[in-house]
């Protein structure tokens, strides 16, 4: 099977894997397809298997990386999917590799990836990338790790900036919601279905949308696809309605 990497031409008659048939996040789905169309313009790139399926790598020269991080002269991993019967085929290698040459071609000091202290959803498996040999640079609280591969001899270690470091935001007494169009399921379950949750448990809600790299980068979490905090202490990244239906319940 091919790959296809999508550019100003082709993105308008090719899927981008994540909600493919999700017709709840139809406008999220064409949020993220314009996302893209600006990000490609910039260096971003999105290479897919030629199927219907959820296998896939987004990375991007760290200038214009919706990642709160210090790592000049890197390549970011942004997501990275291999899914179902796809899964231990080596699909995931050779998109990794994909990547990996292409930072050697551009001159990058390395690569680095957002991965977590143990396998969590939405996050990129960190097993997969130590046994290609990325190591672990820094964390941030409560469990997200900066992972690196290094191409280059520098002085330099790229790390997370100081403002994601503690899982802190400003306290509005209530919900605060950091995201972005990165993700195409965010726009319906962040200002539709969580939403509706908090107002029928009469719970402050406010949605913050990442609008450009320079905000992302002042984000309060490494994980700016979405992010829940209550009253300035980060919760979770998991965007599950049951799960934030059961957060609003405990607290």
């Amino acid at each position: 099977m091919s790959f296809i990497t999508l550019d100003k031409e082709n993105i308008e008659s090719e899927h981008i894997c994540c909600a493919i048939s999700d017709k709840k996040c139809k406008q999220g789905y064409e949020n993220k397809k314009e996302w893209l169309k600006e990000q490609i313009d910039k260096g971003y790139v999105f290479t897919k298997l030629d199927e219907r399926a959820k296998v896939f790598i987004e990375y991007c020269p760290s200038e214009i990386a919706y990642l709160p991080i210090d790592a000049p002269n890197y390549m970011v991993v942004n997501c990275f999917w291999v899914s179902g019967k796809y899964s231990g085929k080596g699909y995931g290698k050779q998109l990794l590799h994909q990547c990996i040459d292409a930072a050697k071609k551009d001159h990058r000091e390395g690569i680095v990836v957002l991965c977590s202290d143990k396998k969590r959803p939405y996050i990129s498996d960190k097993k997969f990338f130590i046994k290609h040999g990325f190591s672990v640079i820094d964390k941030a609280y409560p469990y997200f790790e900066l992972l690196y591969l290094k191409l280059k001899d520098s002085p330099h270690d790229p790390r997370f900036l100081p403002s994601v470091k503690e899982g802190l935001c400003e306290d509005n007494g209530g919900f605060k919601i950091y995201y972005s169009d990165a993700c195409p399921f965010t726009d319906y379950y962040v200002n539709v279905i969580q939403k509706s949750i908090a107002k029928d448990n009469n719970c402050v809600y406010e949605s913050i949308k990442l609008v450009n790299r320079e905000e992302a980068r002042l984000s309060h979490c490494p994980y700016t696809n979405y992010s829940l905090f209550y009253k300035g202490k980060f919760i979770t990244h998991e965007l599950n309605p049951k799960k934030f239906a059961n957060i609003i319940n405990e607290l």
